[in-house]
């Protein structure tokens, strides 16, 4: 073999050799720039997705007047109708269903549920109340006037706060999704996430259904989310933290837990667990 053909040889073997080596990098490259290119479209996704929200707005509010309220009664949900309030109460072997008298706060009416049973959320349907209970996992049908017991209902899930919009009832369970139910079957339809500025809101509690939003407390935060029902999204929420003073408030487990609306008058009710007052307020 002469020289020049053996430094022929060495040189494509070098060139071989180099190309080897470069495939890898660039394969490495390209992975690297495709990975780019997805990120990039996701970013441009979440953001064309978020476009147009804006951040849940903080409403103000003043208080018109407060009214007598039972500072024993351990309230977990909250009606108003016909002049005067329905309320559920919650605790093992102090549950109730009561009748208030408005304005006095007089327990016109009351039924001691079981001593082994936590009430919870409170709704009105026609002529029914429906009552939910804690960990039971059991709903309760009463006729609104007598307070006869009509139906049992089961659940899969814990029962916290619970509204009627008209069609379905709307349980919470203290996570950030809200369960439509059937009233006539207490089957579940669908499921609402919530939202607020693009989080998830957790412990959603006491609920209320206010001219074509979800109002909810926030469990140990004294807020009031409004809830867009289409969406899952906050537009907007009350901060009541200074509603009740600390003179009043003489148990750590004392919050806001408790809506109501007078739809005829626009009347707007709120109270809480171990609350001595039901406070009448009006949005600026």
């Amino acid at each position: 073999m002469t020289r020049s053909n053996a430094r022929k040889r060495h040189v494509t073997a070098k060139q071989k050799t180099a190309a080897q080596t470069a495939q890898p990098k660039r394969f490495v490259w390209l992975s690297l720039a495709l990975i780019a290119s997805v990120v990039a479209l996701g970013l441009v996704y979440f953001r064309s997705s978020f476009a147009g929200q804006s951040e849940a707005k903080k409403v103000a509010y003043e208080v018109v007047n407060s009214y007598p309220h039972d500072s024993q009664a351990f309230l977990q949900g909250l009606v108003w109708h016909d002049g005067g309030f329905y309320e559920s109460t919650g605790q093992y072997g102090r549950s109730t269903l009561r009748r208030v008298e408005f304005p006095s706060g007089t327990v016109v009416k009351s039924k001691p549920l079981p001593s082994n049973i936590f009430g919870e959320g409170l709704a009105l349907v026609g002529n029914k109340l429906y009552q939910l209970t804690w960990q039971e996992k059991k709903a309760f049908v009463y006729d609104k006037d007598s307070f006869e017991l009509l139906q049992e209902f089961s659940y899969p899930m814990e029962g916290w706060g619970l509204a009627y919009d008209g069609k379905q009832l709307i349980l919470s369970d203290g996570s950030s999704d809200l369960i439509y139910f059937d009233p006539q079957t207490f089957k579940e339809v669908r499921r609402l996430h919530v939202t607020m500025n693009g989080a998830p809101v957790p412990n959603l509690n006491e609920l209320e259904f206010i001219a074509g939003e979800i109002w909810a407390n926030i469990w140990h935060k004294d807020w009031i989310v409004r809830i867009d029902p289409a969406s899952g999204r906050v537009n907007s929420y009350l901060d009541l933290q200074d509603l009740l003073s600390p003179a009043e408030r003489r148990n750590p487990e004392a919050v806001l837990n408790g809506i109501a609306y007078d739809a005829q008058t626009k009347r707007l009710f709120v109270s809480g667990k171990l609350w001595p007052k039901i406070f009448e307020l009006r949005l600026k």
